[in-house]
């Protein structure tokens, strides 16, 4: 699995003009599933997110975790995370996990986040999406679970 991870100080998810997810300060994490991600992979990376020290302490240092500041995530699905643009114009998306094998593991990995005791709020598999949010930092971090292991 892939993830594009963002520190936020507020995002919401709406698909056709309807509010779907919203979440306050937290992370935004798109995630692509792979071919050939596991349920595993879910799990190593919802654990990565969860634990991951970017948001400021008293002191003002990227010091504390999602879980330690309270925070909330907003999941979407994005397959285009495993896009290729290595050759002509047009991405490939081979690597990506068929739709019905995506959905099994997207959803494994939000209960994984939920498990972890993470408020999980997600956008809706396979629809056109609007995400609006507000970057707070930036923070941005890309995540591979098969780099994670």
């Amino acid at each position: 699995m892939r993830a594009v991870v963002q520190r936020v100080k507020r995002a919401e998810v709406r698909v056709e003009e309807q509010v779907v997810g919203q979440i306050g300060a937290g992370l935004v994490v798109l995630v692509g599933v792979g071919k050939d991600d596991t349920q595993t992979s879910g799990e190593v990376l919802a654990e990565k997110i969860a634990n991951l020290r970017v948001f400021d302490d008293d002191q003002g240092r990227m010091n504390r975790s999602l879980l330690e500041s309270g925070g909330q995530a907003l999941c979407v699905s994005q397959f285009t995370l495993y896009g290729d643009c290595r050759k002509g114009r047009r991405p490939s998306y081979d690597q990506a996990a068929p739709p019905d094998r995506a959905l099994l593991l997207y959803e494994s990995f939000v209960q994984s986040l939920r498990d972890l005791g993470i408020p999980t709020e997600t956008g809706q598999f396979r629809a056109r999406m609007d995400v609006e949010l507000v970057n707070d930092g930036p923070v941005t971090l890309l995540l591979d679970s098969d780099r994670l292991f």
